[in-house]
């Protein structure tokens, strides 16, 4: 399914607008603050974060098939199957130390204000050069 995920987000961002696409390409470092904003937030909110790990879990899936024979009086070899091992992302709650966590957010939302700042003409452009 993931391998499926990422052409379609992508044929998704080459559907935008030009300006959108520009508008997008500037914008990129702002977003990502603004993720890690919410993230702060709600892990101080929470009074703890979440974090992701993976483990490998045996999963039974067809490995092998045999070739049909071209004899038609041969009855067809069974599917052979067989453990296969395949990752599964999971969270579990994770301790924090609210205070770093507080100046974490401040330090990401003075560089957002920043960054906020330095978009807004980059966005003008990007309307001046693509209008709608």
């Amino acid at each position: 399914m993931r391998r499926l995920l990422l052409p379609a987000l992508l044929a998704l961002t080459a559907c935008g607008t030009p300006q959108e696409q520009c508008i997008n390409r500037n914008t990129r470092d702002l977003r990502t603050i603004q993720k890690l904003v919410d993230e702060t937030q709600a892990n101080i909110t929470r009074g703890y974060a979440i974090e992701e790990y993976t483990v490998w879990v045996p999963v039974w899936q067809l490995c092998e098939v045999q070739p049909v024979s071209t004899d038609p009086l041969q009855p067809p070899p069974p599917p052979r199957y067989c453990f296969e091992d395949e990752p599964q992302t999971r969270t579990r709650p994770k301790a924090i130390d609210l205070r770093a966590e507080s100046a974490k957010l401040e330090s990401l939302l003075e560089r957002r204000d920043q960054l906020a700042r330095a978009a807004q003409p980059v966005i003008a452009q990007c309307k001046a050069q693509y209008p709608e």
